[in-house]
């Protein structure tokens, strides 16, 4: 593939994913308020998480971060210039996948959060941010704006997920370890 057509493949594949639908926290808690707790809970048991932003190439970048919920907000800060940032400046769009602990056994099951960051900045906003939280200025501070929660967890003998996307009902799926068609609630 030439870059000129890689280019505009990669324009048309952002364009689409800026017109999927996408609310913030308080959206999601308010239609989904049980798994957004648990999310909530989940998230805030670890302070590093995993941040899957795109690279300019288009390739996946993982990097460390640590998620905020504040203010009734999903928050993603970091340092200055980052790598990261400059992905989430470029292409909003990003993974947010909970630290699943110490040990396999995945204990209560993870979480992922799929959505678009919109970077804020209002100096007053990043100031009162900073104070809050104690952190020296200058940062990168995001607000998530959600696309798609996937809660996945063990309900022996299936795996369970979970998934909500905004205007719609949490969709549950049930898989066996046997060739038998998932059960879809």
């Amino acid at each position: 593939m030439t870059n000129t057509a890689h280019e505009a493949r990669r324009a048309q594949e952002q364009k689409k994913a800026e017109q999927k639908k996408a609310v913030g926290w308080p959206e999601f808690a308010a239609a989904e308020p049980a798994l957004a707790e648990w999310t909530e809970r989940r998230f805030g048991a670890y302070a590093h998480h995993v941040l899957a932003t795109l690279r300019a190439d288009g390739s996946p970048r993982l990097t460390g971060l640590e998620a905020d919920f504040r203010g009734g907000e999903l928050w993603l800060g970091m340092m200055p210039g980052s790598w990261k940032a400059r992905d989430l400046r470029r292409d909003p769009r990003f993974a947010l996948h909970a630290n699943p602990g110490p040990g396999a056994d995945g204990a209560g099951g993870d979480v992922r959060i799929a959505g678009r960051a919109v970077e804020v900045g209002d100096a007053e906003a990043l100031a009162r941010y900073a104070a809050e939280v104690e952190l020296p200025l200058p940062f990168h501070l995001f607000r998530a704006e959600l696309t798609e929660v996937v809660r996945t967890h063990v309900e022996d003998p299936h795996i369970v997920l979970e998934t909500w996307r905004p205007g719609c009902p949490v969709r549950t799926v049930r898989r066996g370890n046997d060739d038998a068609p998932p059960a879809v609630d």
